[in-house]
């Protein structure tokens, strides 16, 4: 043999001959790459969803992974150092990519369709004249982000609403202004919680912009029927726990509203630390020494402004119904106790959904000002300030991430003199009737995210029930009340619990105190199932307010959701127009009778039912909190 021939090595008895290696190596490749691939495309697909990004984002990320594809085919042979090339260039783009994924913030628009027709002359207030614009049936007259109150920025930070100045041309107001300032959940998140209200993933690739948002927030929108004269008006206060939501919001657009006749009116206030802070040093700057009430302020000066100005709409001020919906509905509450409107005939009605702070203990959004106080101080620390100017010096974009709470309102002696209860039981309160109600499930949406790891069950909810009350024997009685319920399902009957102390007993302490002020009292209980927020907390709002049709989840409702509406539109309509919701062929609401206690069932049927938690408002009667307890 020539010694520079090269000699062919056979394989050892127990080493595989390298092509049968290489086979198996591509079909492993074939098999495994595909599969992976996939499920890093649907993962992708999935989070840029929930992201609710650009949709160049879902295509260049869909192009990426076909790039990551190609080229692991092609050098499917080479080296693992060269084949980790393609993946790290996939993860650093992707990153980028992901990055980008959010929802832009934009002005948004009043109208709801292309082209919007403006309004062919200005509106004159004593302010100035504000351009507006139609519906698309053009039967009803927008006029959006009407300033009502001067900017809340710079020095005005933290002081009662001062009245607008008057401007020079013509006001645009075909845009909603920017919501107060907020901390917006994070998309993603927000598209989990819809997963969990729609029980099911259905994909929306179309991006849904944000409403922008600035400290200069005291804006209110009018939608007014074309030629209305001396019309009734409605005006709708926002929930959100006091620190986010928007007047803007498509749940609660005017326009069927208005196609009833009711001018309506919706109105953005401050929020979180910027409307509920409180500090001693800020109750001995004001004239009146008032803190901790700012956004309740805003409400009342946007209430005195309609009444004021709403003339200039074709509406009637002395035909003025005040709405809301949560913390929306406890400001209600609270501006029906005010002493800034006592004496007035301001506001004629009152509509409370799903919240109030009228009752003996309010549960939440209500807080004692020494508890105020504590956090207004924690707050000075977090920023390390000790001064009103340096307080007011820091930009609105870091202080609306304060870790402190400020999200109720308090008694300042101004806004609030007396606790609404009391208010009540001496007949001093603002309103002429009232109808409010609740939904059948309002607490799910607080208890399930805190448990949603540690299910709750007869062993536990006892504990858990004595952290809610702050008193094992008052959780103890509770169980045994319960005790059947629990047996057979504990996680409902918590959360019924926890409806029942928070929201509904509240409406029941409202009712009761009305009725004895000689008020007609209509009640209702919101029972209907759907395929997204169902009868949840705010569940009912779009069918109140007639709004189904420009929900982002129009697949949820079907032809009985739609029949629903027309009665809670022509209920809702009908008690603004004369303080009784009766007329028409709708079925007959019965006004509220002590004894009786009956509620209005609005659901898939809509009829009068006995009230259901009479068993545990006994009990709550004699609830009192402890001294420490303030629910935020």
């Amino acid at each position: 043999m020539d010694n520079h021939e090269e000699t062919k090595r056979e394989p050892l008895e127990n080493e595989a001959s390298p092509e049968p290696v290489r086979k198996r190596r591509h079909i492993a490749f074939y098999i495994a790459f595909p599969i992976g691939v996939a499920l890093i495309a649907f993962a992708l697909v999935f989070y840029l969803d929930l992201a609710n990004g650009p949709l160049a984002c879902l295509i260049a990320a869909m192009v990426l992974v076909a790039g990551l594809v190609v080229s692991s085919v092609l050098i499917r042979d080479a080296r693992i150092r060269f084949r980790l090339i393609p993946w790290g260039a996939f993860l650093l783009s992707i990153g980028v990519v992901l990055g980008n994924a959010r929802p832009s913030t934009q002005a948004k628009s009043a109208a709801y369709y292309d082209n919007p027709v403006s309004i062919e002359a200005p509106l004159v207030l004593d302010q100035g004249k504000i351009q507006g614009l139609y519906n698309q049936d053009k039967d009803v007259e927008i006029y959006a982000g009407i300033p009502y109150a001067e900017a809340p920025v710079g020095e005005l930070r933290w002081k009662e609403p001062r009245p607008v100045k008057p401007w020079e041309g013509v006001k645009d107001c075909t845009h909603f202004a920017p919501r107060a300032m907020q901390v917006d959940t994070a998309p993603v998140m927000s598209g989990l919680i819809d997963m969990y209200s729609e029980k099911g993933w259905h994909p929306d690739f179309t991006e849904h912009p944000l409403q922008n948002m600035s400290e200069d927030c005291l804006y209110l929108n009018v939608w007014a029927p074309k030629d209305a004269v001396d019309a009734p008006v409605l005006v709708y206060i926002h929930g959100g726990s006091l620190t986010g939501g928007s007047s803007g919001d498509d749940s609660t657009n005017g326009e069927a509203m208005a196609k009833k006749g009711i001018v309506t009116v919706t109105v953005a206030y401050r929020l979180g630390v910027f409307g509920y802070l409180a500090l001693p040093e800020l109750a001995q700057e004001s004239p009146n020494g008032t803190t901790g009430n700012y956004g309740l302020l805003d409400q009342i000066a946007a209430v005195k402004w309609v009444y004021d100005n709403i003339a200039s709409f074709g509406g009637d001020p002395h035909r003025i119904t005040i709405a809301g919906e949560s913390a929306g509905s406890s400001s209600v509450s609270a501006i029906c106790a005010t002493p800034l409107l006592r004496g007035t005939d301001v506001v004629s009605q009152a509509i409370g959904e799903s919240s109030s702070i009228a009752g003996a203990y309010p549960p939440h959004t209500f807080r004692t000002l020494e508890d105020a106080y504590k956090e207004g101080e924690k707050l000075k620390k977090e920023q390390g300030r000790s001064t009103l100017s340096d307080l007011r010096a820091i930009p609105a974009e870091s202080l609306v991430k304060t870790g402190t709470t400020h999200s109720s309102m308090t008694l300042d002696g101004y806004a609030l003199d007396k606790m609404p209860n009391e208010v009540y039981r001496l007949g001093l309160n603002n309103e002429k009737a009232l109808l409010n109600g609740y939904n059948v499930k309002e607490g799910d949406a607080f208890i399930v995210p805190g448990f949603l790891f540690s299910p709750t069950n007869k062993d536990n909810i006892e504990g858990r029930l004595a952290e809610i009350f702050e008193d094992a024997g008052f959780a103890k009685k509770v169980v045994d009340l319960y005790k059947d319920k629990i047996e057979a399902d504990a996680f409902s009957a918590l959360n019924e619990i926890v409806s029942v102390h928070w929201f509904m007993y509240p409406h029941y302490e409202w009712s009761n105190l009305a009725l004895d002020n000689g008020e007609t009292v209509y009640r209702y209980q919101f029972t209907k199932e759907n395929g997204f927020h169902g009868n949840y907390h705010s569940g009912e709002i779009i069918y109140a307010y007639g709004n189904i049709a420009k929900s982002g989840h129009a697949f949820a409702y079907d032809e009985s959701d739609y029949r629903l509406q027309d009665t809670m539109l022509g209920y809702w309509s009908n008690f603004v127009k004369t303080g009784n919701p009766n007329g028409g062929n709708l079925p007959v609401w019965a006004p509220y009778e002590k004894g009786v206690e009956k509620v209005l069932e609005l659901g898939s049927e809509v009829k009068q039912i006995d009230e259901r938690y009479l068993g545990l408002y006994g009990l709550l009667k004699d609830y009192v909190p402890s001294p420490s307890h303030s629910e935020e």
